[in-house]
Formats: structure tokens, C-alpha cells, sequence
């Protein structure tokens, strides 16, 4: 936000309530896979006008950023 209250493009931003289902276990670790899963697992929850939020927020820092970010997005199993 800014000192205005305004929201300012890209910022951080909580997803919604209730995190759609990502099924991790038992693929490729590789962060691009990762957001692959990610951005299909948000289309098909029917929230696809998230994935730039999400992108945003998940690729703004390291690896453990990444999949910090994804358990918080979604029910990871």
C-alpha cells in the first residue's frame, strides 16, 4: 500500500480463503515445474486471475521462498 492507502502493481497481496489442491509428491523438484503445477492448479480451481499475484509473490526471492509461498497458495500434498 502506499501512504495513501492505494494498492501499489505487483505488491503482496493473501490469497484468497480456500487454497486449491497442488499435488507435489512425486514430481520434479525444478522451481519452473513447481510453478507450472502451481498455475494449472489455480486455472483449474477457477481463480486463473490470480497466477500473476501468485508469480509475483512466489519468484520474488530463493527456492525456499518459492515453495514457502506455494504451502501458503495451496494444500500441498
Amino acid at each position: 500500500m502506499t501512504a495513501s492507502g492505494g494498492h501499489v502493481p505487483g505488491a503482496y497481496r493473501a490469497p484468497k480463503a480456500d487454497r486449491p489442491v497442488l499435488v507435489l509428491v512425486g514430481t520434479d523438484g525444478n522451481a519452473f515445474s513447481i510453478l507450472a503445477k502451481a498455475r494449472r492448479a489455480l486455472r483449474l480451481a477457477g481463480r486463473g486471475e490470480e497466477w500473476t499475484t501468485f508469480e509475483v509473490e512466489a519468484t520474488s526471492g530463493n527456492y525456499d521462498h518459492l515453495l514457502a509461498t506455494v504451502m501458503r497458495w495451496f494444500e500441498v500434498e
